[in-house]
């Protein structure tokens, strides 16, 4: 959990897709970000802290987040643009 909050603090891209904000939950890095993630654990990200949008990609500073792999398209758009 240190590397993931240390990262994410370290200002580096952070990409999560569908399950993966609990990573990010549990690392305790969500509070007041905006983010998405899967059905199942939108009221996860609400009790960390975070603002959930049911969006198929969203973007907060350096997290690029998405909700399922059928939002795969926008997601690899959004980590490119990111990365470049």
């Amino acid at each position: 959990m240190r590397f993931a909050r240390e990262f994410v603090e370290s200002g580096k891209p952070v990409f999560a897709i569908c399950h993966a904000p609990q990573l990010l939950i549990t690392a305790d890095v969500l509070r007041g970000r905006t983010v998405t993630g899967y059905t199942s654990i939108v009221r996860d990200i609400q009790n960390a802290g975070a603002i959930f949008v049911d969006r198929d990609v969203v973007e907060d500073g350096n997290l690029v987040s998405s909700r399922n792999p059928g939002d795969l398209p926008a997601f690899v758009r959004a980590s490119l643009k990111k990365l470049a």
